[in-house]
């Protein structure tokens, strides 16, 4: 096997193996009995390493002799990317002019792609839909909007809001609360709480009438409310023990799947970086940067970092599974002992 001192070539082969799409972009994989190169989430059966070769990208590859494989076509990738970034740059341009966002249809014929598949590449990118990547948008426009003095009204207009009532259905599911109670920061929200014993320490689970809206440890009810200053902070009930319990069995099984209802907000970088997370396989890990390129905005490493810190939802939104590109931990909200006993109990590869 060829080695390239910028690769970690047993986290490339991990990746290929896995057929890993978040690394599609990142390396290539030449094969020396074919005579041609693939990228990492190529359907085709494995060869044997022995007779594979890990390249930075494309060109290095053609350089050493080889053809792009016709059927995981890798020299699509950079365009694919190309034409995410560009469907991002309209977008982004749509909503901030108040004109709404382009529709499918218009995005894949200016970036050359058929609307259903275009789709399908976008979201598998961004980890949203280009429509839900524009209501991310417009709701961040609408949360900085009403942060402002004025009318409620003219904030959702120039949120780029065709009509109050859709504005109001956004920020019901995307914010957890309408528009007049998060100019209120939070006033009428009712959050429920319990502070339970894991194995891992103490863990603060919280979550209003929508779903979770803090898992964190080493908190307790005074954390909360400095957090949520205008809600009102109530202790959860039997029915609320239910739900406590499961996220403290994922303290202990962090690879168990949890379909938890959540209520948080972000902006939309952040929502994708989050969705990203998820998307980690238990027992696997990526590092900042992967991140970054799994959401489309490869230079963005440093934000990305910033919103795996801004996550609520510890353990649940498995920010412990992103490393440092030498492979170490990095940082942790909640120490980084925590972080590597998580890792543990996932059996991390």
């Amino acid at each position: 096997m060829h080695r390239q001192s910028e690769i970690d070539e047993a986290r490339a082969l991990a990746a290929f193996e896995a057929r890993d799409r978040a690394m599609d972009g990142r390396f290539v994989v030449a094969v020396r009995t074919t005579g041609i190169y693939c990228k990492p989430s190529c359907p085709a059966r494995r060869p044997h390493r022995a007779h594979v070769e890990i390249w930075p990208d494309a060109a290095t590859a053609r350089d050493r002799g080889y053809r792009p494989c016709l059927r995981c076509r890798p020299d699509d990738v950079g365009r694919d990317r190309a034409a995410v970034d560009r469907a991002v740059a309209l977008i982004e341009v749509g909503v901030a002019a108040g004109e709404g966002a382009p529709t499918l249809a218009a995005l894949a014929g200016q970036v050359g792609y058929a609307q259903h598949h275009f789709q399908r590449l976008f979201t598998r990118q961004l980890g949203v839909s280009p429509a839900a990547y524009a209501r991310a948008l417009r709701a961040d426009r609408l949360a900085q909007a009403l942060a402002q003095e004025g009318r409620i009204t003219d904030a959702i207009y120039d949120a780029g809001y065709a009509a109050p009532s859709r504005a109001y259905a956004d920020a019901a599911g995307r914010l957890g609360m309408s528009p007049t109670a998060w100019r209120k920061g939070g006033a009428g929200k009712t959050i429920r709480f319990a502070v339970a014993q894991s194995t891992l320490g103490s863990l603060l689970v919280a979550a209003t009438d929508q779903g979770l809206c803090r898992i964190s440890f080493d908190e307790d009810e005074a954390a909360l409310r400095a957090r949520f200053p205008h809600a009102r902070i109530e202790s959860g009930d039997a029915a609320f023990a239910a739900l406590v319990a499961r996220v403290v069995a994922l303290v202990d099984d962090p690879a168990r799947p949890a379909d938890l209802p959540v209520d948080v907000a972000g902006t939309a970088f952040q929502q994708a970086v989050w969705a990203a997370l998820r998307a980690i396989p238990p027992g696997e890990t990526r590092t900042y940067s992967d991140i970054a390129a799994a959401v489309g905005r490869p230079a963005a490493v440093r934000a990305a970092g910033t919103a795996c810190g801004d996550n609520d939802l510890a353990v649940l939104v498995p920010c412990h599974r992103v490393l440092r590109r030498d492979g170490s931990l990095g940082g942790y909200a909640y120490g980084l002992e925590r972080k590597k006993a998580l890792l543990e109990r996932e059996g991390r590869k």
